[in-house]
């Protein structure tokens, strides 16, 4: 797996984005030859994350822009349960991205929200404080709602990790993201994706199944997407 010259661990990435009937033909693939991902109800999960942006919109246009060495800060629960709430840093260099997160209360996530973030300066989670000093430097504040379906894969050697993410929704100009009365709207029209992660190596077998024909890897931002109204 590469490793920075601080030592975080990337993995590699690619993005699809593939049609309904690609994602039944993989989803069949996988199940033949990965594991449904623990977590998943059903085998899929839904995901709600809050993601940061500054009144420059500095992660968009990083994103937008392709910026090499770039980052976003997001807050993310699954299935409805805001007793496990994580931050997130997600990075990316030279085309391999790399994710830290540290645990949030529903109390915090909410302060957050709310603007009251002075606690977070001496926070004993350096993400916290991270976060806290950039909200600070470079005006990051609460954003955009993003909402999907994911349905999870795991194989084990390469540690990978195939998912098919759907349905993605946006929250407008709501960022209570712990309400879940707060309105979204399909974000445009939206494709499937399908999300391939690895470490060192993908193995042949899982590199055979996420092949389609006329398919290709490329850029892709959920948090882009969901920009789309403003």
């Amino acid at each position: 797996m590469p490793i920075t010259d601080k030592g975080q661990k990337f993995r590699h990435e690619w993005k699809i984005q593939i049609t309904a009937s690609d994602r039944i033909a993989i989803r069949q693939r996988m199940m033949a030859v990965a594991k449904p991902d623990k977590h998943a109800v059903g085998g899929k999960y839904l995901i709600r994350s809050l993601y940061f942006d500054n009144a420059a919109d500095k992660a968009l246009r990083e994103k937008i822009d392709g910026v090499n060495l770039r980052e976003k800060f997001r807050i993310r629960y699954y299935n409805g349960n805001t007793d496990v709430i994580h931050l997130e840093k997600k990075s990316k260099i030279n085309g391999l991205c790399n994710k830290v997160s540290a645990p949030l209360s529903a109390d915090e996530a909410q302060r957050i929200v709310d603007g009251i973030i002075d606690w977070m300066a001496n926070d004993s989670r350096a993400l916290v404080r991270e976060l806290y000093a950039k909200m600070r430097a470079q005006g990051l504040r609460p954003k955009t709602i993003v909402d999907y379906d994911r349905e999870p894969f795991v194989f084990g050697p390469g540690n990978v990790r195939v998912t098919l993410d759907y349905n993605i929704r946006t929250g407008l100009n709501c960022t209570d993201f712990l309400d879940s009365n707060c309105p979204t709207v399909p974000a445009g029209d939206a494709p499937i994706i399908l999300e391939v992660k690895w470490d060192a190596y993908l193995p042949d077998i899982i590199r055979d199944a996420v092949q389609l024909k006329g398919c290709r890897a490329e850029a892709f931002s959920k948090y882009a997407q969901c920009r789309i109204y403003g």
